[in-house]
């Protein structure tokens, strides 16, 4: 009976560990980041804006190589 016990308990400890990991891991956090954390509308901004500008950066950046491939040629 004891041994039933420490196993059941183990593994609702690995199931809580495993959620915890999971969501963070599904929201793109660092995993010992607190899951239930709610992104600001003001973190939120800055993130996409990040990601917007970066892309924007790189289609640039893809476009001038375009252009001077076609001028080299």
């Amino acid at each position: 009976m004891k041994n039933i016990k420490i196993i059941l308990l183990s593994v609702v400890i690995g199931v809580a560990i495993g959620l915890w990991f999971g969501v963070n891991i599904g929201r793109e956090m660092p995993l010992l980041s607190n899951p239930f954390h709610q992104e600001s509308l003001n973190e939120k901004f800055m993130r996409m804006s990040g990601e917007t500008l970066e892309k924007g950066g790189r289609a640039l950046e893809k476009t001038g190589q375009d252009l001077q491939d076609k001028v080299n040629k």
